[in-house]
């Protein structure tokens, strides 16, 4: 992709476009590492009730945290958004974030934020085994993702490495199991696994037949059902009991950058996001993941977040994905 260059040239624009607007009015500079339309519909939103313009830059999570650790002081970004939660706690360690007012802090329930109250949840999702059941019956599918590693699921499981959502899962594994355990699974899921560009093509893979079963978060499931309809979607969607490292939880937030210039219309922003007004957007979009807000309603489609199984790691033993990224590249995953 050429991120490099294609980083750049979007940092030039997104800085001539801020300074553009300065001169005309209030805006801040957002890094989003979220799905593009929602966020786009919380922009929108937010411009919309407050008049301050929002610059938006987009890329993967990861790519744009390491952007803000090369730009540092003189990042242009006010605030940065992103699907998992390592993200922010690594921007957190290497002191880039601003600490949030306590008011702010207290929207959110504590085990979706910053326990150093420098960034918020925004979002949650579950992850889970997306399987097709003309080849895998539902009685016969694993009761834990270690199982995956197992010699009778080889070239049966679906999986998309370097995508960011996958390192999360590792590190559950890690925080559940210990690092041994992991390196193994590891070694055993690689000898197994399909190999995808990203968790949509894992998906889409199994539901059309290519392998019998794949591991992703749920909503990349309900976006192809949206899709494609219920009548042609053949896959069906598996969440692992019992407090399986394979149904962590994964909390999508967002934070103010220290070196923010713009600080008290960056935090405005944030108080939006987990609003009511904010975390509405997230539940009738089709973006398929849960508000943290309490009292929020998800997304019709979805069942009930507290019936569905999952586990809860804290954000500071899931940590900033650097143990599990070296487990997979030890691995030789996706190389």
């Amino acid at each position: 992709m050429k991120r490099a260059a294609l980083a750049g040239v979007a940092l030039l624009a997104v800085a001539a476009c801020a300074a553009t607007a300065s001169a005309g009015g209030e805006s801040i500079v957002v890094y989003n590492g979220q799905h593009q339309e929602l966020a786009q519909a919380l922009i929108d939103a937010f411009e919309k009730q407050t008049g301050i313009q929002v610059h938006v830059r987009s890329n993967d999570g990861v790519v744009l945290a390491d952007q803000l650790l090369q730009e540092g002081s003189h990042s242009p970004a006010d605030v940065y958004i992103t699907e998992n939660s390592p993200e922010l706690m690594y921007l957190q360690e290497h002191g880039l974030l601003a600490t949030l007012p306590k008011s702010l802090v207290a929207q959110v329930p504590a085990g979706d934020r910053s326990p150093a109250g420098q960034w918020l949840g925004i979002a949650q999702r579950v992850s889970s085994l997306a399987y097709d059941p003309s080849e895998v019956p539902k009685a016969k599918l694993p009761a834990s993702i270690m199982d995956l590693a197992k010699p009778q699921w080889k070239g049966k499981v679906a999986v998309s490495p370097l995508d960011s959502d996958f390192p999360p899962i590792v590190g559950a594994v890690i925080a559940s199991k210990g690092q041994k355990a992991a390196a193994d699974w590891l070694a055993g899921l690689k000898r197994n696994a399909r190999v995808y560009q990203d968790e949509e093509a894992v998906v889409a893979a199994v539901d059309r037949g290519d392998v019998a079963t794949g591991i992703v978060n749920q909503y990349y499931w309900y976006r192809l059902r949206l899709e494609q309809g219920a009548q042609r979607t053949k896959s069906r969607l598996w969440f692992f009991k019992g407090k399986d490292p394979g149904s962590v939880v994964n909390v999508s937030g967002a934070a103010v950058l220290e070196s923010s210039d713009h600080r008290a219309a960056a935090e405005k922003f944030l108080a939006f996001l987990v609003s009511p007004a904010g975390q509405r957007v997230i539940s009738r979009g089709d973006d398929f993941e849960y508000p943290v807000r309490p009292g929020i309603a998800p997304n019709a489609a979805l069942p009930p977040f507290d019936k569905v199984p999952h586990t809860t790691f804290s954000v500071v033993k899931l940590g900033d994905d650097r143990e599990a990224a070296q487990l997979i590249a030890q691995t030789g995953f996706g190389a």
